[in-house]
């Protein structure tokens, strides 16, 4: 089934050569689809649109996305001009309910929240998402975010970063979420903070659905099934990693090879049939509902 988007997206083309089907917006006849909207607060909006385009396409239900951007920060990375055509904000769509809502990760996680510029809108949203939406997925960042805004929960700072490719357990063998996926299932992460896992456990209005003896929390849920907290990223594609490597080499960062990725110094992509399950049984088992 096709995902519908707003002609011209950038994400669109690229996703019809991977033989993806797509509609664009004006070309849709059908009044019967999903709606989800995707904060997007991340600095490359446009490898993130392709990401997440690509992963609620396994689904196979007609689903019509919406990105969203941010008023209280202005992108340095993204045209303007391709935010206003393509993005919505807020204030357009508050009086809108949507069937599933993402919120993504974000480069501020070694920030403070309360310094980040938008916080005070992401928590607007993120409340606002409680009630007009069925379903909301938080992301990295925003599954940080996500948890210490509705749940109090804090982040720590990571004496490394996390990143590379990880084993995870499934703790929680009746969530939807993770049907057809497999213990030890892998998983990219890219992050230099964390979430302790006794403070999800000892929460009682949340339950840790799988984890990583390496990598620590991975997947949380509240017991309403309405939140889910994805701590690393599933959506990426084969080149992610390598990508922000080299980008950080290149900047003299202090960073070391993304871990259990490369094999023969070419990346593997291990995890690719893991996102597609994934993202798959969200919009299937909790989105569609």
């Amino acid at each position: 089934m096709p995902i519908i988007t707003k002609k011209g997206l950038a994400a669109n083309q690229i996703l019809k050569e991977e033989h993806i089907q797509m509609i664009e917006e004006e070309c849709n006849t059908s009044n019967d689809f999903l709606e989800i909207g995707i904060l997007n607060l991340m600095p490359k909006k446009q490898d993130t649109e392709i990401q997440l385009l690509r992963e609620l396409s396994s689904a196979n239900k007609l689903i019509k996305v919406t990105f969203l951007n941010v008023v209280s920060y202005t992108s340095k990375t993204t045209n303007p001009e391709y935010l206003e055509k393509f993005y919505s904000t807020f204030n357009e769509v508050k009086n809108k309910k949507f069937d599933g809502f993402i919120i993504t990760g974000a480069p501020v996680e070694q920030m403070d929240f309360s310094e980040v510029d938008y916080w005070n809108e992401l928590t607007t949203i993120m409340e606002w998402t409680k009630t007009h939406s069925k379903t909301t997925l938080y992301i990295c960042w925003g599954a940080q975010a996500g948890l210490f805004y509705n749940y109090g929960i804090p982040k720590h700072l990571l004496p490394h970063k996390m990143f590379g490719i990880f084993e995870h357990k499934i703790l929680d063998e009746n969530t939807p979420l993770l049907k057809g996926m497999s213990q030890n299932f892998k998983a990219p992460h890219s992050r230099h903070t964390e979430i302790f896992e006794n403070d999800i456990l000892k929460n009682p209005n949340l339950t840790l659905a799988a984890k990583s003896d390496d990598a620590g929390v991975f997947i949380v849920e509240n017991k309403a099934k309405t939140q889910v907290f994805v701590t690393g990223h599933l959506e990426y594609d084969l080149n992610t990693l390598d990508n922000e490597y080299k980008r950080d080499l290149s900047s003299g960062l202090d960073i070391q090879e993304p871990k259990n990725y490369y094999k023969n110094n070419i990346p593997e992509f291990s995890w690719k049939e893991n996102g597609f399950k994934f993202y798959s049984n969200w919009v299937n088992e909790y989105v569609s509902k």
